[in-house]
């Protein structure tokens, strides 16, 4: 079949191809082109493409500390004892997971050369031996202060040194009568079979004469103890030398001799002998060189200078909240554990005499009375506050004299150095104070005691006698109520306290000498000024 005619347009446009091919195969532009797509159809497979990483920076073998002023520290500008390389080291090293507790029988003694963060504690050692060997007023005496003055009397040969640098007389016990005639009810026993000259006051006047404006705090009186929270301070009771002794809520037991002439060391030691807060410090009045401490960790540890070790005297599976003993028993440990269990613990057999379940939740304090140690004080989270008579005894369970109910938990129940009075501090923003024949006249005093959880709680105290009661504030004072006005009538302030005190003990033979802690770590001692 033929073809059909071509038109003009069609052969016209055969004829452009043809001259467009022959300029292009002149140019030689076919092969180029057959390069390029060659090129760019090449397969993925051999493309190779690598990932760009920033060059890694080598690590830091020293870490950045941070400075932090003395201010933010809660530290005043002049402030002595622990220097900031052991508060840091002591920080890191609370802060570190704790390994796991070791049974008592495995963990047995810890030295207390082991135990010591420092060079050398050998001068404290040496202080705690010297403080046990010398002659002291005897318990007994100590709770008289309050109701009892001493007789002055001058180049006395048996005469010692107590309370605001005076001299007091010590008479031999004969007939049971004092150089002036006058007679006590009755003598009490002190130094080496000596007899202090007690005259005792009238019943409704128990005054010290303490003036609180004179009560003064000195930059020499302020140290750093121990890192971190205060939970417990006590001054020594000896009249030979000046030393406190705190617990921190790191398992950290601190000194501060305060008379120490030791520079390097300010009088500052400390030691580590347990894993949790510290409850309770109880001094061995018969044998100062003798310390209990009580932890959460649910250990009781003595530790014996003499011998330069804590002993472990308990371990209970519970936490043990505080601890406490009668004077007139020495050997047997009061202490609460669990939820408002309370347990004897008596020295002699290693076992418990006693064992109560006294209130529904923990036990925060235990007081014995100084006029009838049989007569004990606990105050619990349950929110009340009890008094009990460990004569009275039924189906093993004590007999409650008196129940002091608060609205919220109560942190400390104490009983007046008369032992005629009761305070307690409950976190309902009260102060009770109890007081009369049976302490059935219960009046509620208003005071701020919400400290919230980086502070301490407050507890309230009695001082020298029973006229006032010391506790702290959250304006970096120490508010002073009167049981009798019912009513804070005085604060005490100063310009060198820097952060707020929230423990407190008094010096039991030095009338205005007051210690507040910190949840800071420090101590400021309040003296009577001239």
């Amino acid at each position: 079949m033929a073809s059909p005619e071509l038109t003009d347009y069609e052969r016209k446009r055969l004829e452009n191809i043809r001259r467009n091919d022959q300029m292009m195969a002149s140019l030689k532009l076919h092969s180029i082109a057959a390069q390029v797509s060659a090129s760019t159809k090449r397969p993925r497979a051999e493309t190779k493409s690598y990932k760009v990483c920033p060059k890694k920076q080598p690590k830091t073998q020293t870490p950045i500390v941070i400075r932090r002023s003395l201010r933010t520290r809660g530290l005043p500008p002049d402030a002595k004892g622990l220097s900031d390389d052991a508060i840091e080291s002591m920080v890191r090293t609370s802060k570190s997971p704790s390994p796991s507790k070791a049974s008592p029988r495995d963990l047995g003694p810890l030295s207390m050369r082991d135990a010591y963060s420092g060079a050398s504690d050998r001068a404290l050692i040496e202080a705690l031996l010297g403080i046990a060997n010398k002659p002291q007023l005897s318990a007994s005496v100590k709770g008289e202060i309050g109701r009892f003055e001493f007789s002055k009397v001058e180049n006395s040969s048996g005469a010692c040194e107590g309370i605001d640098g005076l001299t007091y007389g010590l008479i031999k016990k004969e007939d049971n009568e004092i150089e002036d005639g006058l007679k006590s009810e009755p003598l009490t026993e002190g130094i080496d079979g000596i007899t202090c000259g007690l005259i005792k006051k009238e019943e409704s006047e128990v005054d010290s004469g303490l003036k609180l404006e004179s009560l003064t705090l000195n930059s020499e009186n302020i140290a750093r103890v121990v890192p971190g929270r205060i939970t417990n301070v006590s001054f020594f009771p000896c009249t030979s030398s000046r030393m406190v002794v705190v617990g921190n809520k790191f398992g950290n037991v601190g000194f501060w001799h305060i008379d120490s002439k030791e520079e390097e060391e300010s009088g500052v030691y400390l030691y580590h002998p347990h894993t949790g807060p510290i409850s309770g410090i109880l001094i061995q009045q018969h044998c100062m060189s003798k310390i209990f401490t009580s932890c959460y960790d649910g250990f009781i540890r003595l530790m014996d200078a003499e011998k330069e070790v804590f002993d472990l005297v308990h371990s209970s599976e519970e936490t043990i909240y505080s601890i406490c003993q009668q004077s007139k028993d020495p050997k047997c440990l009061y202490f609460a554990e669990g939820h408002g269990g309370l347990s004897v613990w008596d020295e002699r057999t290693g076992n418990f005499s006693n064992q109560w379940s006294l209130h529904e939740d923990r036990i925060n304090s235990i007081s014995f009375n100084s006029e009838n140690s049989n007569v004990m004080a606990t105050s619990s989270t349950d929110g009340t506050a009890c008094i009990w008579d460990l004569r009275s005894i039924n189906a093993n369970k004590l007999k409650t004299l008196r129940t002091v109910s608060h609205k919220r938990a109560v942190h400390s129940a104490y009983f007046s150095p008369s032992g005629r009075s009761l305070v307690t501090t409950s976190i309902d923003n009260t102060v009770g104070i109890s007081s009369g024949v049976n302490f059935e006249d219960i009046s509620m005093i208003y005071h701020d005691n919400r400290t919230g959880r980086w502070i301490s709680s407050f507890r309230a105290i009695w001082g020298w006698d029973d006229e006032y009661v010391f506790i702290g504030n959250m304006k970096r004072g120490v508010d002073v109520i009167s049981p009798v006005e019912r009513r804070t009538v005085f604060t005490l302030q100063s310009p060198h306290m820097s952060a707020i005190p929230c423990r407190f003990d008094v010096h039991p033979f030095n009338v205005g000498m007051l210690a507040g802690a910190t949840s800071g770590g420090q101590v400021y001692i309040w003296t009577l000024g001239c």
